[in-house]
């Protein structure tokens, strides 16, 4: 066996176990590359080198803007008024608060950009609310948890800076626009499941459509969806880079919580910040740990070896794309998003690439992957915040989930076979 092949056996082999042991995926990232350099004989100081590289890119600098914009609106009392619209938009059908729940996470995810947060901030909200309306509460989390994840692909998803970044030469305002359609496609697919579900076990439907009622929670709403449109309107119009808008917003997200909506006082603020600290010093010693590993992948050749063995296979590029698919899924359910994104992307994009998917249109793909991930055990972060906060077992929780991932399923293979579903707004504002 040549040096190369151990090294590599090393690389992998390790970090592969470190994550069964339930390390922290950072430890894990940064530890298996410590072993691969040491065997190669190359310094330690090559560690150092790689995380400050990694962390040292402008395009990075909108992630932790993001993150803050997303915790200030998150805990400025805009959950409720998110949900009002939703429900005076979608509130009358058949299962009336499952599509209300479906719709205000299609909002809310435009404004947090995260699962996680959308699940904690409208599922303390809206499970208790459908389970006082007749709901099953197992059926109210699986819809919570699973709508939380159009939260990922609405823009601005600082996930898809991450993706940009690692896939390099990406625009982040194409990006932000070739998510609104994949995201409102799955928000029709799971009202799609829920109505048939909601049909068989007779929910209730709310209150009759009131247009007047409509403007009313449009012009309150309005603020808050507001800061959205500074982000993608700034980046696709080229008035601001994605930096730039990200921070603008930011400022914009703090004056609407405190001084309109009047969630949040200055006290509330600096527990906000706290917050956005914890949350950015995880996601920075991820990219920073993940790029050591990159730079072993690519010193050993990996991408293209992975690459060579994957179109190897087969020739067929829809089975090569429902492997990426399959791969991209393995990984979701033993790793957080992050790290999928920083690790996979340099190794499975030529591949895409070679079988004709636009980089634009495999980092939907990622992203959609990584979050169904998100949901499966026995790493599924969200799934674990939904069982908590509804109190559910998280056995139940994924018995009720079974039919929403088949519609996120069919939703992930419309994006990968239908160029169009994401391509289509990017180009038309080329």
């Amino acid at each position: 066996m040549s040096p190369n092949s151990i090294a590599i056996i090393i690389l992998i082999g390790t970090f592969f176990l470190m994550v069964f042991l339930r390390f922290p995926i950072a430890y894990a990232v940064a530890l298996s590359s410590i072993f691969c350099l040491l065997y190669e004989g190359l310094p330690l100081t090559t560690i150092c080198q790689q995380m400050v590289k990694g962390i040292s890119s402008f395009s990075l600098m909108a992630v932790p803007f993001f993150i803050t914009m997303g915790c200030l609106m998150g805990s400025g009392g805009i959950s409720e008024k998110l949900i009002a619209l939703a429900n005076a938009i979608v509130g009358w059908m058949t299962g009336g608060m499952a599509m209300v729940n479906i719709v205000a996470s299609y909002f809310f995810g435009g404004i947090s950009g995260s699962a996680a947060a959308d699940t904690a901030s409208l599922g303390t909200i809206l499970i208790p609310m459908m389970v006082e309306q007749g709901y099953d509460d197992d059926f109210s989390t699986a819809v919570t948890i699973t709508s939380s994840v159009e939260g990922l692909l609405v823009p601005p998803s600082h996930n898809m800076v991450i993706y940009a970044t690692t896939a390099g030469g990406i625009s982040v305002g194409s990006l932000f626009l070739a998510g609104y359609l994949p995201g409102a496609l799955l928000a029709v697919s799971l009202m799609v499941g829920s109505f048939i579900i909601s049909k068989k076990r007779h929910y209730p439907k709310g209150d009759k459509f009131s247009f007047k009622n409509l403007l009313k929670q449009v012009s309150i709403s309005f603020w808050a969806l507001a800061a959205v449109l500074i982000v993608v309107v700034g980046v696709v119009g080229g008035l601001f880079t994605a930096t730039e808008s990200a921070a603008i917003a930011v400022f914009y997200s703090l004056f609407v919580s405190v001084f309109i909506y009047k969630g949040l006082d200055w006290k509330g603020v600096w527990g906000v910040l706290t917050e956005c600290v914890n949350t950015l010093s995880i996601v920075l010693i991820l990219i920073a740990t993940s790029n050591i590993f990159g730079y072993c992948l690519t010193r050993l050749h990996v991408p293209s070896l992975a690459a060579q063995g994957i179109i190897g296979l087969t020739d067929n590029p829809i089975i090569l794309a429902l492997l990426l698919n399959l791969i991209l899924l393995v990984l979701g359910c033993i790793m957080d998003m992050a790290p999928i994104i920083l690790i996979a992307t340099p190794i499975l994009l030529p591949i895409a690439t070679s079988i004709g998917i636009d980089p634009i249109q495999f980092g939907i793909m990622v992203v959609l992957n990584c979050g169904i991930g998100l949901l499966t055990p026995p790493v599924g972060a969200v799934l674990f915040i939904g069982s908590a906060v509804s109190k559910v077992s998280m056995e139940r929780v994924v018995k009720a989930t079974l039919p929403f991932y088949l519609c996120m399923i069919i939703t992930l293979l419309l994006i990968t076979f239908i160029p169009a579903v994401s391509l289509w707004l990017p180009s038309m504002f080329q």
